[in-house]
Parts: C-alpha cells; structure tokens; sequence
C-alpha cells in the first residue's frame, strides 16, 4: 500500500471511530435484563416516547435537565417525576396532560398497558420525597394492574 493510500485509511478510520463516538452519545440503552416483565414496555417507551421524555431505565434522554433550556417538545423528565399507571394510560390516550405536542394514541392496547406498567414502575425514581402525617408510604399503586398485564405475556 502506498503512502498515500496508508494515510487515507487512517483519516477514514479516525473518522469512522469519531461518528461512532458521536452517535453513541445520550443513548445508555434499556436497563432491565430481558427476562423482566417491564422489558417490553422499556422498548416500546425507548421507541415511541424518548425523543420527549427521559427515564434511566429505558435509557433515553428527550427532557431539558435546565429549566431554562426547555424546548415546546420536551415531556417529563421521569426519572424525578412519580407518575402512576392510570395517569401514563390517560397522557397517552389524551396526548399528555396539556395542550403539549405528544400525539394521542402514540401506542394503544396491550402496548399502552405495558408503557404505562414500565412507567408506573420506573418513574420517580430520583424524585425528593416527602411524606405527610398520616399518608401512607409512596409506593408504586396500580401494582396489581401492572401485574395482571405482564402475566397475560
């Protein structure tokens, strides 16, 4: 091989390792191991809802983390958002809680069950906690749904 040939292998290589390096960036991938019950519907968030909304488990990272930098587009951040089940169920029949751009219907069906019992499930994760006398402990309500939905795999 020549000089010449030699070095344009080389840009080409520092240049494929660079995109690489570039495309892997704010991508984690999903969380859960393959055999968990919410796997499903990690992939079907990661697929439908990350360009929006952030949430660990799935990997994604679609919400502002600066206040300031907020865009139209950018849904809840869910890993300091607790949301429940029965709430996920109606954003996405709704298309989110306000007047926001998140399509209706963006999953229905047995895959909207299994986004909302991932959600439900994963969500607030890194939010502040603070209990009220006499509450009783947060905890992921709308368990026995989830469940019931990820047994009927």
């Amino acid at each position: 091989m020549t000089r010449s040939g030699r070095s344009r292998l080389a840009t080409f290589a520092v240049v494929a390792l660079a995109a690489l390096a570039v495309g892997a960036c704010g991508e984690q991938g999903i969380q859960l191991a393959e055999n968990d019950p919410n796997y499903e519907g990690a992939v079907l968030f990661q697929q439908n809802c990350a360009g929006c909304h952030t949430i660990d488990a799935a990997g994604t990272e679609g919400s502002a983390t600066d206040v300031n930098a907020r865009e139209y587009v950018d849904g809840p951040n869910f890993n300091t958002r607790k949301v429940e089940r029965d709430q996920v169920l109606y954003a996405i029949a709704n298309g989110g809680f306000s007047s926001g751009p998140m399509p209706q219907n963006i999953v229905t069906g047995r895959e909207a069950e299994l986004v909302a019992c991932f959600v439900a499930t994963y969500s607030g994760r890194e939010a502040p906690r603070q209990p009220s006398p006499g509450d009783a402990p947060v905890t992921g309500s709308g368990e026995d749904d989830c469940k019931q939905q990820l047994a009927q795999r």
